[in-house]
């Protein structure tokens, strides 16, 4: 299943975010599609007040993981940018992750393609204008 909703605005990306939240069980993965200042960040922040994390949320550019934990399920947010190969990958802690029941959203998942899991939940973001967001979810056949 495929929905394309666009977004005017940081707040309404949190808000869909948010809605999509509500719908995970925990063990899923989310791998976000989209140049750099399209609004993954923001769609992560709306996942993780969508799952009742109260804290902070950042890009995990230079961390390469944040975790955000307490809500209802736990949130692991990875930025893959920099991440060239399995040695790479595993070293990330990716793998135990996965196993960890709790949900993954994924930054720059194309350098990971391979590595994804078949029910991944694959969000585009395409910019429109200065403030609206085209955002694609396609959350397969099995989810």
């Amino acid at each position: 299943m495929n929905n394309v909703l666009v977004s005017n605005s940081p707040a309404e990306t949190r808000r869909i975010a948010q809605n999509l939240a509500s719908t995970l069980r925990g063990g899923e993965t989310i791998a976000f599609y989209g140049d750099l200042g399209q609004g993954k960040t923001c769609f992560v922040t709306g996942l993780a007040e969508g799952l009742g994390f109260t804290g902070e949320v950042s890009s995990p550019t230079f961390a390469i993981i944040n975790e955000y934990i307490g809500g209802r399920l736990n949130l692991y947010h990875f930025d893959m940018y920099r991440i060239n190969g399995w040695d790479d990958l595993y070293s990330t802690g990716y793998f135990d992750y996965m196993e960890s029941g709790g949900v993954l959203a994924i930054e720059w998942s194309e350098n990971i393609e391979s590595a994804l899991p078949e029910n991944t939940i694959r969000i585009t973001i395409k910019r429109l204008n200065d403030t609206s967001r085209q955002i694609s979810i396609d959350r397969g056949d099995n989810n």
